[in-house]
């Protein structure tokens, strides 16, 4: 294996929120450090996520009211903040979706013209 392939993948720009949403919707109440080991296990390991980037998004995702927060103690026994969808962000989530279909398709269709 070359050294390209042996590293992790970043999130791509703007899918950090559908990610998110979608686990969520998927999962059920979860905290934070239990959301990013989720997705990159449902990425197969090949992306990682750091603190300095889910908290901000989740604070952010609080902040649009797409997502809500209590407090619970995790399965290590220790004080920490759980995230579950609201209303408001389950139509959120739908609206990522579509967008996310749109730029893929858009892309799928520019890069099938340029070849």
């Amino acid at each position: 294996m070359d050294d390209m392939s042996k590293q992790k993948a970043e999130v791509p720009y703007g899918t950090l929120d559908l990610l998110l949403l979608k686990s969520l919707e998927t999962m059920g109440r979860m905290h934070g450090y239990a959301l990013a080991r989720r997705i990159e296990q449902v990425c197969g390991d090949s992306m990682q996520l750091s603190q300095g980037s889910v908290y901000p998004a989740l604070i952010r995702l609080q902040q649009e009211g797409w997502i809500e927060t209590d407090w619970g103690i995790s399965e290590t026994n220790r004080k920490v903040k759980f995230y579950s969808l609201t209303t408001s962000g389950r139509k959120q989530l739908l609206v990522e979706l579509a967008n996310w279909e749109r730029a893929t398709a858009l892309v799928a269709r520019f890069l099938e013209a340029s070849s």
